[in-house]
């Protein structure tokens, strides 16, 4: 009876300094941490709303960067688009007219106002000579030496010559006013064109708007993995349309212990062994590890409970991640600086 009790108090010893080996994941001398293969899914959300006309995403299927997912009806938009083009397209031809208008006015106005100098100066002079002359024969009729006929000529001809001259400068105000319409015509220009910029900007954003009714893959080639919409429901911003999983950025998440933690620094080298192919070892290295513990004690009061706390990392699979099925599960082990199982 003695013997029988000692035999099961030394088998649950060893069972029990098992269950501790296991839990704190070492296998003889070697670390071992148990985990299973992700990816990192991205779900791929409309950005618009409107009705689903195509989906080409198929569960399983392989997809080339940038191919189409999925579209949804652009009628609207697309109108929009099209009446913008050409909103666009008559402020354009309008810019185009006001640059040449200021441009020709530019260009004959110095030499309109030249011109018309020109006529003032050679007034100013005819009525200069006219003036003169008239005062001689002021001065011949008074002394009697010349007649009142030639007196009346003279008086003709001053008259003419001043009103010729006022009409000369008159014309040559006339070309100085034509300078602030070349101002205003520049004012006109301006708005013109920042009209048409911002009828530009607007048509981009209804470009981009357009762009959005076709939803795409990401850059990389990648895998879907679930389909969520199907052709004639109603899509909203935001709605999700299918999640992908690049096949080639794969991890292996594990849980470590925190007296461990320290060993698990970013950019260590690590052995994988899964399930799905034993006897294996796939390269890996520790690419992520958590600020904060996962299960955490609601209270912590004791070294105990603050050993028993895990955190999250994951190790990125270095060779052939595509051929790795998500969710196999196996062992991470540790490497030292030679390579060898720590």
């Amino acid at each position: 009876m003695a013997m029988r009790l000692r035999l099961g108090i030394g088998a649950a010893v060893v069972m029990a300094l098992g269950l501790l080996a296991l839990a704190s994941g070492w296998r003889g001398d070697t670390a071992r941490y148990t985990g299973f293969v992700e990816g990192e899914e991205r779900v791929i959300r409309s950005e618009v709303g409107g009705r689903i006309v195509e989906t080409a995403c198929r569960e399983g299927e392989r997809v080339a960067p940038g191919a189409v997912l999925a579209r949804l009806d652009d009628a609207e938009t697309a109108a929009r688009v099209d009446a913008q083009g050409r909103e666009v397209a008559v402020l354009e031809a309008n810019v185009r007219a006001q640059r040449e208008r200021v441009v020709l006015v530019g260009e004959t106005w110095p030499r309109s106002r030249g011109a018309r100098a020109a006529e003032v100066a050679a007034a100013e002079a005819a009525a200069r000579v006219a003036a003169q002359s008239f005062q001689r024969e002021q001065e011949l009729v008074a002394s009697g030496a010349s007649t009142r006929q030639h007196l009346d000529d003279a008086r003709a001809a001053r008259d003419e010559t001043a009103s010729a001259l006022a009409r000369a400068r008159e014309l040559l105000g006339g070309s100085e006013a034509e300078e602030r319409t070349i101002a205003v015509a520049r004012h006109e220009l301006e708005v013109l064109e920042a009209r048409l910029e911002q009828a530009r900007a607007r048509l981009r954003e209804l470009q981009a708007t357009l762009a959005k009714f076709t939803i795409r893959a990401p850059d990389v080639a990648t895998v879907v993995q679930t389909q969520f919409a199907w052709p004639g429901e109603l899509a909203q911003p935001g709605t999700p349309v299918c999640a992908v999983l690049d096949p080639r950025d794969k991890y292996v998440r594990v849980y470590v212990p925190v007296p461990e933690l320290a060993a698990f620094r970013l950019g260590r080298r690590v052995a994988i062994e899964l399930d799905s192919h034993p006897g294996e070892r796939i390269a890996g290295e520790v690419s992520f590890v958590a600020d904060l513990a996962s299960f955490t004690p609601e209270k912590i009061e004791t070294r105990a409970d603050r050993v028993g706390q895990v955190y999250r990392a994951k190790i990125r699979i270095l060779e052939h991640p595509e051929r790795l099925a998500p969710g196999t599960e196996g062992d991470v082990y540790l490497l030292d600086d030679e390579g060898g199982v720590s």
